[in-house]
């Protein structure tokens, strides 16, 4: 979905990691003394009275203000977000359905998303960019292998031979795959006799069958009146190419349950290399730069005509110039704004969003159909992605929990012991 989509997971293993070594709580997560209201100078009873609630009531105002602005912010930003990733998905589909080869979409994608993040790279981590090693451009290399190439490669042509609808409900698979692959590497506990491990287990089991039931049951049609909407580039577009069209319907769910495993390895090698080398702009830019060049070779491999590396139609560079910068580089800023702010967790539970919007964007303008197994497993999945995440949040909570422990006891144990150093009178 792109370079940063649902980037959130491996967000939860580094907060642990986080909190553990700094000894703060997670973000999103706070003590009872964090939340303490505005102190106010102490007024001697009976003089100021009217000042001083006059007072109180501007400071609440103003706190109720940041309140709301703090939580409406980052919730806009990440609804405008699901909407520009549904964006991609639908141009991106009309561009395969126009001819375009998958695999020069990914590259043209990538050419653009490395353009566009250079310069955020350079100017704001010229000063603070560690020094580059061999063993970090490899693990670059094989992030850039995993994370880009090989995860929007299997995605894409998983898009291009099914629907944008079973696209966005395979992807919400990430973080229960993630979690499989991350136990053998002992990045996860799986605690099947505590109600947090049960609560991942079994969300990994749902997302499991909810994807294998999309993928091999359609089952009926769902009856849906016809959209209103009349969208005739999109019909033009689909009667150029009727095989591309309709696909197939067994490789495009396999490519795309395909991607998502592919993504959870990115997330296992990041995991270990964030730590290293802690600039996600000159990372990030490496990376597509990097997988660039291996789209450009693997799709010179496939298929060298130079027709097919033509960016006409127009809908081709709207497409790839709009995957590029919108849903890699720019998205990848304001993922990371909005997970610093409100944390991983956060915006993880925005993830379905998108496959609600594309699910009425695909009935409206592509006249997409829906079957009762779509419906079915997209339900499925959306409720075993919950699972994984509630597992996940009351980790963090635990988390936070015995680290504001630690803290009060030895902030209680310095006090005592500055309270026996003091001389009696």
């Amino acid at each position: 979905m792109g370079l940063i989509l649902n980037k959130y997971v491996a967000g939860f293993e580094y907060e642990i990691k986080r909190v553990a070594i700094s000894k703060q709580p997670p973000v999103g997560l706070h003590s009872r003394k964090e939340r303490s209201c505005y102190k106010f100078p102490k007024v001697e009873a009976g003089k100021h009275s009217d000042q001083l609630m006059k007072k109180r009531g501007e400071h609440g105002r103003k706190k109720n203000i940041r309140s709301m602005a703090g939580d409406l912010v980052p919730f806009l930003t990440m609804v405008l977000l699901q909407v520009g990733y549904a964006g991609m998905n639908i141009t991106s589909k009309l561009a395969m359905d126009s001819g375009m080869n998958p695999f020069v979409h990914v590259a043209y994608r990538q050419i653009f998303a490395s353009v566009f993040l250079a310069p955020f790279a350079y100017f704001l981590e010229r000063k603070t960019r560690p020094r580059m090693t061999l063993s970090l451009f490899f693990q670059i290399f094989l992030s850039s292998i995993f994370g880009i190439t090989l995860n929007q490669i299997t995605y894409f042509v998983g898009l291009k031979n099914s629907t944008p609808t079973i696209a966005c409900a395979l992807t919400n698979i990430l973080p229960a795959v993630t979690f499989v692959l991350a136990v053998p590497f002992r990045l996860e506990s799986v605690g099947i006799k505590s109600k947090t491990g049960q609560a991942k287990l079994l969300g990994t089991i749902l997302c499991v069958g909810g994807a294998m039931l999309l993928s091999f049951y359609h089952g009926p049609v769902v009856r849906v009146r016809e959209s209103g909407i009349h969208w005739s580039y999109a019909e033009n577009v689909g009667s150029n190419d009727q095989s591309n069209v309709h696909g197939n319907f067994i490789l495009g769910p396999f490519l795309l349950i395909a991607s998502p495993v592919s993504w959870a390895v990115w997330f296992i090698i990041q995991a270990r290399m964030s730590d290293k080398y802690p600039a996600p702009y000159s990372s990030s830019a490496l990376m597509c730069l990097l997988a660039s060049v291996q789209c450009v070779i693997i799709g010179l491999c496939v298929d060298h005509s130079p027709a097919s590396w033509s960016l006409s139609p127009a809908i081709r560079a709207v497409s790839s110039v709009y995957a590029g910068i919108v849903c890699s580089a720019l998205a990848f800023c304001l993922l990371s704004w909005c997970i610093g702010r409100k944390g991983p967790l956060y915006v993880s539970v925005f993830s379905p969003l998108l496959l609600v919007i594309v699910a009425i964007l695909s009935w409206t303008l592509l006249r997409e159909k829906l079957y009762m197994g779509t419906v079915a497993g997209s339900v499925l999945i959306v409720l075993g992605l919950y699972g994984v995440l509630w597992g996940k949040n009351n980790e963090m909570g635990m988390a936070s929990y015995v680290v504001n422990k630690v803290v009060d006891e030895e902030n209680h144990g310095v006090k005592d012991e500055l309270e026996l150093q003091l001389p009696k009178h």
